[in-house]
């Protein structure tokens, strides 16, 4: 068992529901408590050992290019797949493919929060499934779920919800052709094959996909550290 050292941050969706947060700051970039969400990522990939972090951008990229860099202040390589227009979450995965390089990577949403311990998730790579997804309790903005598990294999039944946290192998994608692809009909056929394993995922996991969540998580932050 590897450990993992790529990671990507899916960073280029338009963060509709944000607005007007949004309208002049890509999603990633919003703060909380002080620090923007990509930061929050990219400072516990360091310390799990990541060394290579691929970014994808659409809308505003050049802010998160701007802001992140090329990774120097951490001591890593950060690549950037730009996208002209945003080409969902496994358009955008095929689309950097060929900079993600490694086998096996870490696959994080750029507009979500979690506490948890990126080392260990690092060090827990499925090398048999072709994605480990990990899934979490339901939010109260979701509560049907996306999911389930059996014996440690996802199923496609509503249950528990996916946390836009998943190590992926290459050859999840091999036969998915370039442009705009959404990922979950993709996840749902290789379940059907068994190639889709998983865990639940405990501590805390915010969808930070609306202005209120983003204050309620900021504030709560901000309190902790008090």
């Amino acid at each position: 068992m590897s450990q993992i050292r790529t990671a990507m941050i899916l960073a280029a969706g338009r963060g509709e529901r944000m607005r007007p947060l949004t309208d002049n700051c890509p999603k990633p970039l919003l703060n909380v408590a002080g620090k923007a969400l990509i930061n929050w990522h990219i400072d516990k990939l360091v310390t799990a050992g990541v060394t290579r972090i691929v970014i994808n951008t659409a809308y505003l990229g050049e802010m998160v290019e701007a802001h992140v860099g090329q990774g120097d202040k951490w001591g890593i390589e950060v690549l950037y797949s730009h996208e002209s227009s945003a080409l969902e979450t496994a358009g955008g995965i095929v689309n950097a493919l060929p900079i993600i390089a490694s086998e096996q990577f870490l696959v994080i949403n750029g507009d979500v929060w979690n506490n948890w311990d990126y080392q260990a998730i690092c060090q827990n790579n499925q090398t048999d499934s072709d994605a480990h997804l990990y899934l979490v309790a339901n939010p109260c903005h979701n509560l049907t779920g996306d999911f389930s598990l059996e014996q440690g294999l996802v199923i496609d039944k509503p249950e528990f919800t996916f946390s836009g946290v998943a190590i992926y192998h290459q050859r999840f994608f091999q036969h998915v052709p370039s442009g705009k692809q959404a990922l979950a009909p993709l996840l749902r056929a290789a379940m059907l094959s068994q190639q889709v394993s998983g865990q639940l995922q405990g501590g805390q996991w915010v969808d930070v996909g609306t202005p209120e969540r983003l204050q309620q998580l900021d504030q709560q932050l901000t309190k902790d550290r008090e």
